[in-house]
């Protein structure tokens, strides 16, 4: 995709959370602040939200217009309806923000922006964001799939209402975090003070970009003591929740279904049988895998290829030449539930081109 191109593209931030972590507050922000940004924000419904009606200036029969220039529309029909609507309003707003239900998946949300192909035309998608409650989340991980479904689907987690837990729970309440979504950019807050550009027009979805926000995600440097010994090292604690002895890096929660999944490979991969491999496994299991991405070196190739997918649906593309001096290694995560993670382990090294 040409930079012209993207540029076009409208960002839009799927803003989710479970019911009462926040988001209302980190909307309210958005519609009232002067940032200097049109924002366009779809929501469920304008009532129930409790969008504070003070801000809206007019509204036509879903679509409301704030004091500082931002709109809002209202989520009663089709969400890809809406968006065309937006479209045709062009040139009135620099960014969507679609904020889901207290109890949806925003995997369908997502999921949206790869297959429709006149929001594809118009839109990209920017990051999701999941606004989580310190108080409360380690509660609803244990009887809520859909927190669970929201955290690991997660670009930028807002660990908001930090001021009502101790440092041991908010400690504790991290390292689940890191357990289920070890790369998500995590921001501790109290009444979701965070800076918007924090949260907005992250890139995370771009391909060319996946790097340049997470540079851990790359980094062979400082975890060979995390995938293997268990060194519970201070900055493994704080970027990557806690160490664990066994695969994976993470410490396991028992109750915890949801687990991610890395894997790198020094050694060049084979394209021939490393695309088969990945398209295999997320059409047989991709209703497991929530999220998967990768940067992968192929042999003979002297371009980065780069892929991320939401359950079954992949997008990759090669990226940009290897820069000198930059080490070519492969390296992929899946985050999902109950992955078959021996048989992935084995799928991957099998893909790994003869010398």
């Amino acid at each position: 995709m040409s930079d012209a191109v993207s540029a076009e593209k409208i960002p839009v931030t799927v803003l989710t959370g479970y019911l009462g972590a926040g988001k209302t507050t980190l909307l309210n922000r958005i519609l009232s602040e002067n940032h200097g940004k049109r924002y366009a924000v779809v929501v469920n419904e304008f009532g129930e939200i409790g969008i504070d009606n003070d801000l809206v200036v007019g509204a036509d029969e879903e679509v409301f217009e704030m004091n500082n220039g931002c709109i809002c529309c209202t989520v009663r029909g089709d969400l890809i309806r809406i968006l065309g609507g937006l479209m045709k309003r062009k040139g009135r707003f620099d960014a969507i923000i679609v904020e889901t239900t207290g109890l949806a998946d925003p995997a369908p949300v997502a999921q949206t922006f790869f297959v429709d192909e006149d929001v594809q035309k118009h839109a990209r998608l920017d990051a999701v964001v999941t606004v989580a409650d310190a108080k409360w989340l380690s509660e609803r991980l244990k009887d809520a799939p859909e927190a669970k479904n929201q955290i690991a689907f997660a670009d930028v987690i807002v660990l908001n209402k930090t001021d009502l837990v101790s440092p041991d729970d908010l400690a504790e309440v991290e390292g689940r975090i890191r357990a289920i979504n070890p790369y998500a950019r995590l921001h501790r807050t109290e009444r979701c003070r965070v800076e918007l550009a924090d949260v907005l027009e992250r890139n995370a979805f771009d391909l060319d970009r996946i790097v340049d926000l997470e540079p851990d995600f790359l980094n062979p440097g400082d975890d060979h003591d995390h995938d293997h010994h268990g060194h519970d090292h201070d900055h493994d604690h704080h970027h990557r929740g806690h160490s664990s002895h066994g695969h994976g890096g993470m410490k396991h929660y028992h109750d915890e279904d949801m687990q991610s999944l890395a894997l790198k490979s020094e050694a060049p991969l084979d394209p021939v049988k490393f695309m088969p491999w990945l398209q295999g496994l997320v059409a047989k299991e991709g209703q497991k895998i929530l999220r998967s991405k990768g940067i992968l070196a192929f042999k003979d190739d002297d371009e980065r290829y780069v892929f991320q997918g939401v359950h079954m649906m992949l997008e990759g593309d090669h990226q940009r030449p290897w820069r000198d001096g930059e080490q070519r290694l492969s390296r992929l995560v899946f985050i999902g539930r109950d992955l078959p993670e021996q048989a992935i382990r084995d799928g991957f090294t099998a893909c790994i081109a003869a010398s």
